[in-house]
């Protein structure tokens, strides 16, 4: 469903499951940049109500789910520790179309947003059949679902709101993108690392 050329290998849960004080920070900062990006789409778009209600449901439910990542940290007695740069998102900023026109740029951004949520639904999943810790497991199953609901929320605005992309077209683009980039993550505890 999600088109995505290269899955995680599964021993990266065992990374993460190593270190789980580490991918939870990680973790807890992807939800709040997920948010944070939300937000920004509805601030350069307000024109499109449709949007603005859709997005603003997703910020919320992406801070929703900051929380329940911060309450997890809490819980097992570990410190949400600084921010984390991401190598992996920096690579999908510099590969989004800033240059074009107005339309170009915002199907841009939400096919970013899309790819992003796709690669964490996919590692959400990863995390939830691998890692030995039940609770966890569970908890990034139910994530995984709602990270699909995102993707398909930010891949069909594209497709609605699109005056002079291709969408399905670009979109090939960044699948490709991505299925090479992400040749180099997969070794770290981060969400994309």
């Amino acid at each position: 469903m999600l088109g995505l050329k290269l899955l995680t290998d599964p021993r990266w849960a065992n990374i993460a499951e190593g270190n789980l004080e580490e991918i939870l920070t990680d973790h807890a900062w992807c939800e709040q940049k997920a948010a944070s990006n939300a937000i920004t789409l509805i601030t350069q778009n307000s024109e499109h109500q449709d949007l603005v209600d859709e997005l603003t449901a997703i910020a919320l439910e992406e801070l929703e789910h900051f929380q329940m990542v911060i309450n997890i940290i809490k819980e097992r007695g570990y410190t949400l520790g600084r921010e984390r740069k991401d190598d992996y998102v920096g690579q999908l900023v510099k590969f989004s179309k800033k240059d074009g026109s107005r339309n170009q740029a915002f199907i841009d951004r939400l096919l970013f947003a899309a790819m992003i949520e796709a690669r964490s639904c996919e590692r959400f999943r990863v995390l939830s059949q691998n890692i030995k810790d039940a609770e966890l497991a569970k908890f990034y199953h139910e994530l995984m679902v709602s990270e699909a609901t995102h993707y398909t929320t930010f891949l069909n605005f594209a497709r609605k709101y699109t005056i002079d992309v291709d969408v399905d077209k670009r979109w090939k683009e960044w699948l490709e993108f991505e299925g090479n980039l992400i040749k180099s993550y997969g070794n770290k505890e981060a969400i994309h690392g």
